[in-house]
């Protein structure tokens, strides 16, 4: 490869990243800028909790049907649609006039999310190879791990010093640049004579969705029973068995069509028309890959949810400060991405992801041991950096060693089914952790005041209130002499929340590393390459 084809290439890899960096920011920026919008819009709870949410869902939705679509049409066609998508879509946010439009829009930037995400794992594979391939992983896992973390301080800085819509503003020139980078650098992908089996593509896109609504929203509307009725659009869901249950059931009942579909397919007469190729997971590394993969997503991400609100609410920060203390996360996965490329061709992508799984065990694990009412900012920037190194070792090397086996004609559906398990996995973890997070605060809150003389239904009453407002309560009480005991009690409850839940996802993170055992050893070796893996799945792979 001449030098000139090489710099293209790079800079077409800071193309991709740039675009996926888009999507992850996406994901948490809205957090941040929720009570702005509120303010700005007029809105109710319940559009602004679809604001909120509407995009992790259609996400996590649309993953395995857009892999699929990518390997048929070419995955470089997807991801330049998915950016413009995405792009035209935060127009439509950033402009919206109300409540409404901008859950319309959060819909539709979710679906420009789902091209986006897989189509870039696609194109790395597509585009880099040996020592190369492994860089190229790194910067791409560095990147989600920072955006992550950056994004809670992009979105406390445009609200406090410029405007809400800005936080969709700003993705409108980057995908513009994005487009213009992909085009000029990435050649076009190859694409692979097939059709779209329709009747699989609803079944898995109802069933990963009902799945990931069920994950979302949980803790609010009830996990068996309906404890906070559900509005959409002139129906309310009030009492009974909870949404949530009922998702999950037809959840269940979906992706069991679906993945039956798929083996009557494969064993049918248009075996090449199936959206997902089951014998994709007789290859251990993808299947056992996979698996790490869910289990370590439970754990990963989970804690950056309700970190934001201790910070906030009992350790006093502002938003913008809030974000701040977010960034060493950031400057982690940087550090990681450095050491990666280093390491590249010298260490196997398997253990770097061992070496970050176990950081990232180390840094929740010191959250959990170190947080007090009074942390001092040093201390959680070193645990959180740690943290960050972590991720930015495990998130990149991961999808590296997940995909090795993969041949580059089923690129685009085994990065769909990847993104589709590190997706389900955060979902789930967040649930999780979100739960043990509040349902912690709304406990002690109540044993500590009635502990201390307060009458018991008095101590729910402050418990509901704190809890309902994810702490932005205890502002309110601490401002007032006599409340300020109810104050403590919150801050208190919160650190206690983020204790356990440090450790708790420390444990699923420990869980994740033990199931990297299970992956083939022969993925320690580095000169192990893209071709030699594809040949062995060609040769070895079980049709079902």
């Amino acid at each position: 490869m001449s030098e000139a084809s090489s710099v293209r290439r790079w800079l077409g890899l800071i193309a991709i990243a740039l675009g996926v960096a888009s999507i992850v920011v996406d994901t948490t920026i809205v957090n941040v800028i929720i009570p702005s919008i509120i303010e700005d819009l007029h809105t109710g709870s319940t559009e602004a909790q679809w604001i909120q949410e509407s995009y992790a869902i259609v996400f996590a939705a649309l993953l395995l049907v857009v892999g699929r679509i990518a390997d048929i049409v070419g995955a470089r066609r997807i991801f330049v649609a998915g950016v413009v998508v995405f792009g035209v879509t935060s127009i439509l946010a950033g402009l919206a006039p109300g409540g409404g439009l901008l859950v319309l829009a959060r819909f539709l930037q979710g679906a420009g999310a789902a091209m986006i995400l897989p189509t870039s794992l696609a194109l790395l594979n597509a585009n880099f190879t040996g020592k190369a391939r492994g860089q190229a992983f790194a910067v791409w896992g560095s990147t989600i791990g920072a955006a992550a973390a950056l994004g809670p301080l992009l979105g406390g800085w445009l609200a406090e010093h410029v405007s809400w819509r800005w936080a969709f503003g700003i993705n409108v020139p980057l995908a513009v640049l994005i487009v213009v980078g992909v085009l000029a650098c990435i050649t076009p992908s190859p694409r692979v004579p097939s059709r779209i089996d329709v009747p699989g593509s609803l079944l898995s896109v109802l069933g990963l969705g009902l799945l990931a609504f069920g994950l979302v929203e949980g803790r609010t509307y009830g996990w068996i029973a309906t404890n906070h009725p559900l509005g959409i659009g002139g129906f309310t869901w009030a009492s009974g068995p909870s949404p949530v249950l009922v998702a999950l059931i037809l959840s269940a009942v979906f992706l069991a069509g679906f993945l039956w579909r798929q083996v009557l397919l494969r064993r049918g007469d248009h075996p090449d028309s199936a959206l997902m190729d089951l014998s994709l997971f007789a290859l251990p590394s993808f299947r056992n890959g996979n698996i790490a993969t869910l289990i370590i997503g439970l754990g990963e991400f989970g804690i950056v949810a309700v970190l934001p609100l201790w910070l906030q609410f009992t350790l006093g920060y502002s938003a913008v400060q809030s974000g701040l203390a977010l960034v060493p996360v950031a400057i982690g996965s940087f550090i990681a991405s450095g050491a990666s490329f280093g390491m590249a061709g010298k260490a196997a992508p398997l253990n770097m992801v061992r070496l970050g799984l176990g950081l990232e065990v180390v840094g929740l694990a010191a959250l959990g041991f170190f947080a007090t009412t009074g942390s001092s900012w040093w201390s959680l920037s070193l645990i959180l950096c740690v943290y960050g190194i972590g991720v930015g070792f495990a998130t990149a090397q991961v999808t590296n060693v997940v995909l090795a086996d993969i041949p580059e004609s089923d690129s685009g559906q085994a990065s769909g089914i990847q993104s589709a398990f590190r997706q389900l996995g955060s979902a789930l973890g967040i649930a999780v952790l979100t739960t043990v997070f509040f349902t912690t605060l709304s406990s002690q809150v109540t044993d500590h005041l009635t502990d201390s003389g307060v009458s018991r239904f008095q101590a729910s009453e402050y418990a509901h209130t704190i809890t309902d407002t994810a702490g932005a309560a205890i502002e309110g009480f601490a401002a007032q002499p006599h409340t300020e005991s109810i104050a403590e009690a919150g801050r208190a409850a919160m650190t206690n929340g983020i204790t356990l839940g440090g450790y708790l996802a420390a444990t699923f993170v420990l869980l994740g590393l033990l199931a990297t055992a299970l992956i083939p050893r022969q993925l320690s070796s580095p000169e192990a390459t893209v071709e030699s893996s594809s040949e062995t799945h060609h040769q070895n792979s079980v049709t079902p």
